[in-house]
């Protein structure tokens, strides 16, 4: 009896999984189509099946992919803090790259892209904007699309899959070359998060990444670009 509730429980968790997943795929995938500007909502599908999914599981505390007891716990784990630190040094190498090779344009494409979220011109709200919307994107990409599927596929081919389907989402109109070294640039760092997340097991640790990364990016394009 206790085998076949476990056997019934890991089904239902597979269907919600792999139901999330095409969700999120099939949203962004309408970025081939920018006047239907819903690819986004993808962020909110991958958080509602993490909880969904954490939920019919019924994911002890120590075992969920979102855990705020355990953060300083989780970033003594081996390699934790070096792969934390590494989007900062990868933000820079981009922007001074990408406007070697597009003659400055690159940072001019940043802000264009990030514009209609992210209001520079009011610190407090933009702080506040950079932490909800990483921790969002890390919830729905760490956490349930990458977390939720290495437990049904093999752990690599998720990471890579997920950073697609994560740095898709960011396509924005521009230069063709541009827009393509800067989906490039997001793949990277996404992959560098899902190295994170697998480390220590919590996405509130690659949150962290995902918002210091950011904002030495955005410090970096209003102090010296």
């Amino acid at each position: 009896m206790i085998n076949q509730q476990i056997t019934a429980n890991n089904k239902r968790s597979s269907v919600l999984t792999r139901t999330g997943m095409i969700i999120m795929i099939l949203l962004t995938v309408t970025k081939v189509v920018p006047s239907l500007e819903i690819a986004g909502y993808s962020v909110f599908v991958g958080i509602a099946f993490f909880f969904i999914t954490e939920a019919s599981d019924k994911t002890r505390g120590t075992e969920s992919g979102l855990r705020f007891n355990t953060i300083a716990a989780d970033l003594k784990k081996p390699g934790v803090m070096v792969w934390l630190l590494l989007p900062c040094v990868s933000g820079i190498a981009t922007l001074v790259v990408g406007n070697l090779i597009f003659s400055g344009q690159f940072t001019a494409h940043i802000i264009g892209r990030t514009s209609s979220i992210l209001s520079f011109d009011k610190t407090a709200l933009l702080a506040g904007q950079m932490i909800i919307a990483a921790f969002g994107e890390e919830i729905a990409y760490r956490g349930f699309f990458f977390g939720k599927s290495s437990k049904l596929f093999p752990i690599w081919p998720c990471a890579l899959v997920s950073s697609i389907v994560f740095a898709a989402g960011h396509i924005a109109a521009g230069n063709t070359g541009l827009v393509a070294y800067d989906v490039i640039t997001i793949l990277i760092d996404s992959l560098i998060f899902s190295v994170i997340y697998y480390k220590s097991g919590n996405c509130v640790i690659s949150t962290f990444s995902h918002i210091l990364g950011n904002a030495v990016s955005l410090a970096a394009i209003f102090v010296f670009f």
